[in-house]
């Protein structure tokens, strides 16, 4: 039963692969950049994608978060809103997306 299951296992990994490989697009670096909104676009794989991506050296992209000017209401870098933001996107080396793993 151990065969079936690793089996099962790069059945799945082959499947989340390929999912990554279509929502994923270049970036300057040779590497590959994926859309967080692309990710959950895809429902119940949406889990799954990210931690194929956080396997494979995938790294989630520090948020952009620019002061806004002077204010009660605005969100700060070091705030406590800034520290729940998830990534926007998370960037892949280029190694990642390869055929031979």
């Amino acid at each position: 039963m151990p065969a079936a299951s690793s089996q099962d296992a790069r059945l799945a990994d082959a499947e989340i692969r390929a999912v990554v490989v279509r929502l994923a697009r270049p970036d300057g670096d040779g590497g590959a950049v994926i859309e967080r909104a692309a990710m959950m676009a895809e429902g119940a794989l949406a889990s799954s994608i990210e931690e194929w991506v956080l396997a494979h050296g995938g790294e989630p992209e520090a948020p952009v978060i620019t002061a806004s000017g002077p204010g009660l209401y605005r969100v700060r870098p070091d705030g406590p809103l800034a520290a729940r933001r998830p990534p926007r996107r998370y960037v892949l080396p280029a190694h990642a997306l390869t055929e031979s793993e």
